[in-house]
Formats: C-alpha cells, sequence, structure tokens
C-alpha cells in the first residue's frame, strides 16, 4: 500500500483527495494545510472550474498536520502529493525529496527553468520519482487520440488544432497573480504543450503569435509547431485567459490521419456543461463513429493519473505521461513561444 500526503487543500487538493478513493494499492494517509477548518474536515469554501464545490469531510483516520515539515518528518508517507501555488512547487518538493519521499507535484512544474532544473537534479540525487500531475493524458478523449496516433490505427498524424481558452476566473486569486502562477500561458497552455510533446515530441522551432502583459507573461497564444523531420505536419494550438465569462472554459482539438479524422469540443456555457461535439471519428469509409468512453466524471481522469503515480511508486509501470522531465520540456515550450511573439519570428527550441 503506498500511502500518499496531500500538502495543500485548494481546488486540486481536494480533486485530488477525492480522486484517491478509487486509486488501488493506494491511500490518503495524511494531510497538511494551515487553515483549521480544513483539518476539522469543514472544505465549503473550497470551488473550482469543474465537479461539486466543497462539502464537509470525515477525516478519521486521516492524520492531519498544520506544518510541512511535520508531514514530511512523517515515516508512515511513501509519496507526497503537492498541490500548492506553483511558486512554492520548489522548496516544497526539494524537501520533501531529501526527507526520502516520492513526490508527484501538481503542474506545472515551475515558473522557471532554473528551477525545474534544479528539482530534476534532487529527485536523481535522492533516487525518488519526481512526478508532474499532467492530467490531460489521462482525460479518456486525449487518452483515446494517443493511441490511435501512437498505434497508426488510421495511418501517421497529418495535423491537428487544439485549443483551450477560459474567461478570466473568479474562482482563484492565485490565477490572476501572474507573477505567481506564470498566467494562461504557463498555468492553462502547458497542458497542450506537454500533450503535444506526448504524441510527437520536442519540435523543432516554435512560430507563435499573442498577447503579452508586461512583455512577459502571455495572456493568449497561438502556435505553429515545426518538425524538421516532418516538413508537412502541421499542428496548432491556441490558448488563453481571453473569452467573456458567459464560456468560462472551452478545450478540443481536430486532429487529420491518413485515413480518418477526430474531433473533439466541450466548453462551459452560461455555468452549464455543454458538449459541443462528443468525441468524434470520421473515417474514410465515410461513417461517423463515436468511440465509447466510459464515465464522463472528471475525477476519474485524476484518479487514473493518481493510480499511474502510485503504480510508479510501487514499481509496477513507468508513467510517461507523469515524467518530471517532459514536464520540464512542456514548460520550456512555453517559454520559446513567448520568445517568439516577443521576436515576431519563429525561434529554436533546442
Amino acid at each position: 500500500m503506498v500511502r500518499i500526503g496531500i500538502v495543500g487543500l485548494g481546488f486540486m487538493g481536494m480533486t485530488h483527495y477525492r480522486g484517491v478513493r478509487k486509486v488501488k494499492r493506494g491511500k490518503v494517509a495524511a494531510i497538511c494545510t494551515r487553515n483549521p477548518r480544513k483539518l476539522e474536515g469543514d472544505w465549503r469554501g473550497v470551488r473550482g472550474n469543474f465537479g461539486d464545490p466543497g462539502g464537509i469531510e470525515d477525516l478519521s483516520g486521516i492524520r492531519t498536520y498544520r506544518r510541512i515539515a511535520d508531514l514530511l518528518a512523517d515515516p508512515e508517507i511513501d509519496l507526497v502529493d503537492i498541490c500548492l501555488p506553483t511558486g512554492l512547487h520548489t522548496e516544497v518538493t526539494v524537501q520533501a525529496l531529501r526527507a526520502g519521499k516520492h513526490v508527484l507535484l501538481e503542474k506545472p512544474i515551475a515558473l522557471s527553468m532554473k528551477d525545474a532544473d534544479r528539482m530534476l537534479r534532487e529527485a536523481q540525487r535522492a533516487d525518488r520519482c519526481l512526478m508532474v500531475a499532467q492530467v490531460l493524458p489521462f482525460f479518456p478523449e486525449f487518452a483515446y487520440l494517443r493511441k490511435v496516433v501512437e498505434e497508426k490505427t488510421y495511418g501517421k498524424l497529418l495535423g491537428g488544432h487544439f485549443r483551450r481558452i477560459i474567461s478570466k476566473p473568479d474562482w482563484s486569486a492565485e490565477f490572476g497573480n501572474m507573477a505567481r502562477s506564470g498566467g494562461p500561458g504557463i498555468d492553462l497552455h502547458i497542458h497542450d504543450t506537454h500533450y503535444i510533446l506526448l504524441l510527437c515530441g520536442v519540435p523543432d522551432q516554435v512560430l507563435s503569435a499573442g498577447r503579452l502583459v508586461k512583455g512577459q507573461h502571455a495572456e493568449y497564444l497561438c502556435t505553429t509547431y515545426r518538425y524538421k523531420d516532418r516538413p508537412d505536419l502541421c499542428l496548432t494550438c491556441a490558448s488563453g485567459a481571453i473569452s467573456q465569462p458567459g464560456r468560462e472554459f472551452t478545450h478540443g482539438f481536430e486532429v487529420y490521419l491518413e485515413r480518418a479524422t477526430v474531433v473533439y469540443e466541450f466548453s462551459t456555457l452560461g455555468g452549464k456543461p455543454v458538449l459541443s461535439s462528443p468525441l468524434t471519428l470520421l473515417t474514410d469509409d465515410g461513417k461517423v463513429r463515436r468511440p465509447r468512453l466510459g464515465s464522463g466524471d472528471p475525477v476519474v481522469a485524476f484518479t487514473r493519473e493518481i493510480q499511474a503515480a502510485v503504480d510508479t511508486v510501487s514499481g509496477r509501470i513507468e508513467a510517461p505521461e507523469l515524467s518530471g522531465q517532459r514536464a520540464a520540456d512542456a514548460l520550456r515550450l512555453c517559454f520559446k513561444e513567448v520568445e517568439s511573439v516577443r521576436r515576431g519570428r519563429a525561434v529554436k527550441t533546442r
């Protein structure tokens, strides 16, 4: 049994806590927050952009800590699940690794490459797993797309367009502080840069247009990813916090394979979920198919993510979706896209 200690009980911490409930061979053994009400199980003030808001939780059997150092000193904790604001990731991760704990860290890995590289070195030195919770590959639509691309079920990948747009959130002051969150160009867009890396590897160049705040933080980006060995491959992504409040969130893709097109789009319109285009497979025989995906509960994706982390710690698998190095590569790609906007031209990524 992998014993998990969750550090931070905001929206993500609560979501991870709920996700662990159905994880096999793993359990929440401890939580850590400075908020005394949350330590008593009163999570009614917690809310986010999907799922149910917080309520009253029964924390019997779970150890509670107000100080991170106390949780890290707990010999009964195997895996520390860090769900803190991004600006706190580096120091807490380093402390956890030095305490001999494996780490699952909410995305993005860090706010600078210096900090990301430092964490990777510490994990190697400690001989512990540093996993970054990039959950997108665990959502069924994205898992399906990745599977058919990797297995070339419908031939090779020809091109694709990804989109992730939100309105400015009123549920997270942290997100709105670009210096502390990295802004939409990091905190939001990194979902898709990471996913594109999983699909195709690191591009040789990026060409981006966008809106920058103080010349540093991207509010909106539209990027083309270029591969020298595949000059005919056209991949683009648009991402940012630029929508009006009536559509709080939308994401999806349209991807072209030799013998099929895969389409998906989900939005939140007027506070209600709208599946504008459920995952749809258009094949070269003219047929329209709807692949079976199972549960539509978004918490299921977090259960799968944490299950992969638990299985990695227990030596059952090595999950490329959670790779700390790939998460660092995704962060570097986000910075390169901002550089491309600043320079007004394509830039090399390595």
